[in-house]
């Protein structure tokens, strides 16, 4: 089995960190987050892994590499310009050959990884080469992952029979069938090409996979869904990719593999990493303060993410991520921020106020 993983959004809902950066590399606890898609791919078993690139292509792969480091072997599949996520399984045809796959979209942050959906398939695909007394067990076309959604017409709904199984996929629906959404995690047979080739562009000018999928239930084909185990988020937006980084923070054990001077404190789920120096500061977790980076008579509230180099200077901090080389000084408080690589926000009067900001890469913020 393979993995096909779908990294070429450009990331319109996180302007301005987007206008320089790859989402997918956006940091969740100090981890990009497509490295954490990577990661539960591999912990399925899945190594050999497609990804489709966009505009960012060139970030990515400086990032990723060959995937070795990630227990990964990755091949690139660029895509000139998006055109839909069934479009991204008609350009990796070649990559893709007879095997199934699972196609995960690069901005998603699933709690507990693909690990049963792919077990969920593999047993489905044994069950249907040992036929039962009714006759054969035909096997599925598609898995899909589905979630109860309060809100189920801003996404993909899936209707299901008495059995679980797929019988319609609606598109953002007006009257859903059901509260059941499509996560973004799909593994599909060789059949899904044929469905791809098939069908043509939507009102918005994409190749749709749900219409894809509604082409194989058409003609009878077998398409499963899993009801989703923990949380799952759509990193695509400054307070979910918040919410995402405070949820793995709580997941993290204590280390200190930095220096923490006599006067500072720490409280939780703390994480120093090596080179990283605190001084005179408290710190309450779940926090990650990465290598070199600078804590000096500051306040770090919890589920707040420090990037390498960082330095935060007389400062209070908290429910935020900071990322690689940025600077936070003399900032009574700022919480619920995403603060761009290298950027600088200083206040030039300290006034009790909080304050919420997304600042891009490089730039400078001076809060009066």
């Amino acid at each position: 089995m393979k993995g096909l993983i779908l990294a070429g959004g450009s990331g319109t809902r996180l302007r301005p960190i987007t206008h320089t950066s790859a989402k997918q590399l956006v940091p969740v606890a100090n981890v990009p987050i497509l490295f954490h898609g990577i990661s539960h791919l591999v912990a399925a078993g899945i190594t050999d892994i497609g990804i489709i690139t966009g505009e960012t292509g060139a970030e990515v792969t400086a990032a990723v590499g060959d995937g070795s480091a990630l227990g990964a072997r990755v091949t690139y599949i660029p895509q000139d310009e998006p055109r839909g996520l069934a479009d991204c399984v008609l350009i990796a045809r070649d990559y893709l050959g007879d095997d199934p796959f699972v196609m995960y979209l690069g901005d998603n942050m699933l709690q507990h990884g693909v690990t049963e959906l792919v077990e969920a398939f593999e047993l489905a695909a044994r069950t249907s080469e040992h036929p039962t007394l009714d006759g054969p067990v035909p096997l599925p076309a598609a898995q899909l992952l589905l979630t109860p959604v309060p809100d189920p017409h801003r996404f993909g709904v899936a209707e299901l029979d008495a059995e679980g199984r797929v019988v319609q996929l609606v598109e953002k629906p007006e009257d859903p069938p059901s509260d059941l959404a499509l996560v973004g995690v799909y593994l599909f047979t060789t059949a899904v090409h044929e469905a791809v080739r098939a069908i043509r562009p939507s009102a918005r000018g994409e190749l749709e996979i749900t219409d894809a999928i509604q082409w194989l239930l058409d003609r009878g084909e077998r398409v499963d869904a899993q009801i989703l185990d923990g949380w799952w988020i759509d990193t695509g937006k400054k307070d979910p990719l918040l919410e995402a980084n405070r949820l793995v923070l709580e997941t993290i054990e204590p280390r200190v593999e930095g220096t923490v001077d006599g006067a500072s404190r720490l409280e939780g789920r703390v994480v120093i990493e090596a080179g990283a120096t605190v001084v005179d500061s408290h710190l309450r977790g779940p926090i990650i303060v990465g290598p070199g980076a600078e804590v000096r008579s500051s306040f770090i509230g919890p589920s707040t993410a420090i990037g390498a180099d960082c330095r935060i200077l007389h400062s209070e901090l908290e429910h935020s991520v900071v990322l690689e080389g940025a600077t936070v000084e003399g900032v009574a408080r700022l919480s619920d921020s995403l603060v761009g690589r290298g950027a600088v926000v200083r206040r030039s009067e300290q006034r009790p106020r909080a304050t919420r900001l997304l600042v891009g890469d490089d730039s400078v913020v001076e809060l009066g």
